[in-house]
C-alpha cells in the first residue's frame, strides 16, 4: 500500500514539526523559571519523539506483504 507509507510519511513530518514547537516552548518556559511547566513539556516532547519513531519504523516496512 504506498498510500499509506506516503501518508505515514507526511504524519511524521507533521510530528517532527510538532516535537520542535513543543521543545521550544519547554525551552522559553524553563528560561522563565516556569520549572514545573517545562517538565511537562519536555516530557510531552519525549513521548513525541517516541511516536515519531514508531512512524518511522512503519514507513520503512514493506507495504506490499
Amino acid at each position: 500500500m504506498p498510500a499509506d507509507a506516503a501518508e505515514l510519511s507526511s504524519i511524521s513530518s507533521t510530528l517532527e514539526q510538532l516535537v520542535r514547537r513543543v521543545a521550544e516552548m519547554a525551552e522559553r518556559a524553563e528560561s522563565s523559571d516556569e520549572d514545573d511547566v517545562a517538565a511537562e513539556l519536555f516530557a510531552v516532547e519525549r513521548a513525541l519523539e517516541g511516536a515519531g519513531r514508531r512512524l518511522e519504523r512503519m514507513v520503512q516496512r514493506d507495504w506490499r506483504r
